[in-house]
């Protein structure tokens, strides 16, 4: 009598990039109590989550998205762009909407908040790693979001990010080499865009939003 042999599947081999110590050993932990699943490589920053997926082309990376070196955005783009099937998972505490859209842009395939259960994460490490996309309702929610706001223009970007640091509107002039009036035009396109009436209020949607980061 013939019996037929059932091959074991191989488990889903998964690098984590996290700068946070305890963050990843979470992680570790929780990969580990699930028997299709392993941890093949652990990355620090972004840069070297980008030499550790060349070197050990894992299926699937668990990716923060604020990192020093490189953030997750910048690992996302360039693992992507020397490997188009490379999949990527972000996971962090940021829900802006232009956090999700960046990251989205940038090539991966899902986007779970930091504060997600294990019921949660695991799910979205089996669809993502099997090639779906993940993005739960609440990110959804937020991306949705971004279509209400019109984007700012790279000028504006500049303003803005001078505007942050508290800056009048004559420094900001200084620093961008353009007339007082011109960064006051700016400054009300800014704030039409990102429908507040002041500087302060305009400085705490855009960080809220993830347009801008400390």
């Amino acid at each position: 009598m013939n019996k037929q042999i059932t091959k074991k599947a191989s488990p889903i081999r998964i690098l984590i990039a996290d700068d946070h110590y305890l963050v990843r050993m979470g992680l570790i932990a929780m990969v580990n109590t699930e028997p299709d699943m392993e941890i093949v490589a652990e990355a620090t920053d972004g840069a070297q989550a980008i030499a550790l997926f060349t070197k050990s082309n894992p299926d699937l990376a668990l990716m923060d998205l604020r990192m020093p070196v490189k953030n997750g955005i910048e690992a996302t783009i360039e693992i992507r762009k020397q490997n188009h099937a490379a999949r990527i998972l972000m996971l962090t505490a940021l829900d802006g909407d232009e956090d999700i859209h960046n990251a989205l842009e940038a090539g991966a395939a899902g986007y779970v908040l930091k504060d997600s259960t294990e019921e949660k994460l695991i799910p979205a490490i089996r669809a993502v790693a099997s090639g779906q996309r993940w993005i739960p309702e609440e990110v959804a929610k937020r991306l949705a979001s971004r279509r209400l706001f019109e984007e700012l223009t790279p000028r504006e970007m500049q303003v803005l990010n001078e505007l942050v640091k508290g800056l009048a509107n004559k420094q900001i002039a200084d620093v961008l080499n353009i007339t007082e009036n011109t960064t006051k035009w700016y400054l009300k396109n800014i704030l039409a865009k990102l429908r507040v009436t002041d500087r302060t209020e305009a400085v705490a949607v855009a960080i809220q939003r993830g347009i801008i980061h400390f």
